[in-house]
């Protein structure tokens, strides 16, 4: 009888009580073995070499050498899946979303009392396993870009019911965001606005690699969508610097959602973290809720609830929606569900994702109807949404810094 092998962890925190909580925590797992820990990165450079683990948990704040300089060292030199582990502090989630651009594969919130962390058991080993799965990002800055793949053609899986087919226009030049270094340039654009034909609410879902490959998208699109409501795994205090961070670099406002917030042209809406999102329409507006609620999918925020809520809204003929990388299988019912009320709805496909899990589902379910490259998701989006005037942002125009 074959046995599975185990996904091989190498524990690095410099706390005795984190590096024991989390070693008990994986190792009740199963499909999990702990192969060691260290208590610096110097250590953990030693035991890499002679352990060769699978995944690496990685504190961020440690002696010797910081977590940060650590990761940059790591990935350049013998790059791996990392997981880090930071504090749910405004400085901890800078240093997260630092630590995601370098390479690190996700992150995970460390309550400040050191004794809690066994709280976040569940996550911890949703995290590690997909983790084990990932593909690596190439190194950036400076790596070379590989030759931009095209959105494959691809037979649609069959819908339970009958429903419009999805024709995409031609793609064709749109205003460009201004582009600033390091980051992906962005779509080209030209001509006069498209009023009608489109879309006029986009939603998006995702997972692991979620939160780099929503940044590649969102700054490579232009002013003047629709709204755009967006939920990323991510834990409590990280969505806000998140949705700040994007704020930063794209042509129309983001920002953490707040409960009753109106959804406006030129501006997209980040899901807060441990809190699901939903839509729900009040006249002719449309207007976000923010509450706690259950898990689904042992999580929240998650996908489902934000999709099913539009579906019970009523917005269906008026949504693109699509799924980007991510673990398991979140997502995928609601946007069956979409479909099948009449919306646009694709997946990222599996050469481009970090984890090809969500958007498998999602495809193989029948809830996608194309499977698009992460490069060509800007142009897919802009395509088949609304457009309004270059730079509209509703009745809030976007403060300028």
């Amino acid at each position: 009888m074959t046995t599975t092998r185990k996904i091989r962890v190498l524990v690095v925190d410099d706390s005795a009580v984190v590096r024991k909580v989390v070693t008990d925590v994986l190792a009740a797992d199963p499909e999990i073995e702990v192969v060691g820990t260290a208590v610096d990165p110097y250590m953990a450079r030693d035991k890499i070499v002679a352990l060769t683990p699978d995944v690496l948990t990685l504190d961020l704040e440690m002696p010797r050498m910081d977590g940060l300089t650590f990761l940059r060292i790591l990935m350049e030199q013998r790059p791996m899946p990392v997981i880090v582990m930071s504090s749910l502090t405004q400085n901890g989630s800078e240093f997260a979303f630092e630590a995601l651009k370098l390479g690190a594969i996700d992150v995970l919130g460390k309550p400040a009392g050191s004794y809690s962390i066994g709280d976040l058991g569940p996550q911890l080993l949703i995290k590690i396993k997909a983790a084990a799965a990932a593909k690596l990002r190439p190194k950036r800055p400076g790596a070379a870009a590989a030759p931009a793949p095209v959105a494959r053609p691809a037979t649609t899986p069959p819908i339970p019911t009958a429903g419009k087919p999805l024709t995409a226009p031609p793609f064709r030049p749109v205003t460009t965001p201004p582009f600033r270094p390091g980051t992906t340039p962005p779509i080209q654009v030209s001509g006069p606005p498209r009023m009608t034909g489109g879309r006029s609410l986009i939603l998006l879902g995702a997972s692991t690699g979620g939160t780099e490959a929503l940044r590649e998208v969102l700054t490579r699109l232009p002013g003047g969508l629709p709204p755009i409501a967006i939920v990323q795994h991510i834990p409590a205090m990280f969505s806000r610097t998140f949705a700040q961070r994007l704020d930063q670099l794209c042509a129309f406002r983001v920002s953490e959602a707040a409960d009753g917030d109106l959804l406006l042209p030129g501006h997209a809406y980040v899901a807060p973290g441990n809190f699901h999102m939903l839509i729900q329409k009040q006249g002719e507006q449309w207007r976000l809720r923010v509450t706690d609620g259950p898990q689904v999918w042992h999580q929240r925020p998650a996908v489902d609830v934000m999709f099913k809520s539009a579906v019970d809204a009523g917005l269906g003929p008026k949504i693109l929606a699509g799924i980007l990388t991510g673990m398991g299988k979140d997502g995928a019912e609601g946007l069956l569900r979409l479909r099948e009320k009449g919306a646009m709805t694709f997946a990222q496909d599996e050469a481009s994702c970090v984890v090809y899990g969500m958007p498998k589902v999602a495809w193989e379910m029948g809830g996608a109807q194309r499977q698009v490259a992460l490069d060509r998701v800007p142009e897919f989006i802009y395509h088949l949404s609304e457009h309004y005037a270059p730079g509209c942002s509703g009745p809030e125009p976007r403060p300028k810094a």
